[in-house]
């Protein structure tokens, strides 16, 4: 009887052994959460811009970044300023003092998808299947871009999304909103041609 509780109790400490080698190391941090999932992630919200439809938190968060973008943009052109992005945004500028905002839309809708699939957005919705950075910004192969982008204008870009992400509270989480800048930095390269 001695001898099969010596194999018991060796058993029973190989167990623990394997046990605590296998369990889950407290010591280490735990991975830190995507931009998207701090932005609100994938709780789903009421929609204000569509009564009675519900949508991600993380993406409306970077759907009224990109309005608020894109007011700003809009507002630069109407007042005429120097350093003007209206020359990059021109076709589809012309379309909506037309009267025709699908494209505009298209645009915003296409920002909203990019950037949440890019840092962290994993619901269908969010998937990106617009054209690459280099493609996109290059009007001889996009006719959308009205016109190349230098160090200038880029940088001007970015300030309009750090004050659309002012404007909706994003800014308020300094760690956040260096994470999106250092997002919006690593395009430079392939936006500016």
């Amino acid at each position: 009887m001695k001898k099969f509780s010596n194999w018991a109790l060796l058993a029973l400490a190989l167990g623990a052994i394997s046990f605590t080698g296998c369990s889950s190391d407290d010591d280490s941090p735990a991975p830190e959460a995507s931009i998207y999932e701090r932005l609100g992630g994938t709780t789903m919200v009421a929609d204000p811009d569509n009564p009675g439809q519900m949508i991600e938190q993380g993406r409306l968060s970077y759907r009224k970044v990109v309005n608020t973008t894109v007011g700003l943009i809009v507002a630069d052109v109407q007042a005429n300023a120097s350093g003007n992005l209206g020359a990059h945004f021109a076709p589809i500028l012309g379309e909506v003092g037309a009267g025709n905002t699908t494209n505009l839309a298209i645009l915003v809708d296409n920002l909203t998808d990019f950037f949440s699939f890019n840092t962290g957005g994993t619901n269908p919705v969010n998937t990106y299947t617009g054209l690459d950075m280099v493609t996109a910004h290059n009007p001889a192969l996009n006719p959308r871009m009205g016109t190349t982008s230098t160090n200038a204008d880029y940088t001007k870009f970015v300030g309009y999304v750090g004050a659309a992400a002012q404007q909706n509270g994003v800014a308020a989480n300094t760690e956040l909103y260096s994470d999106i800048v250092a997002v919006l930095e690593s395009l430079r390269d392939p936006i500016v041609q």
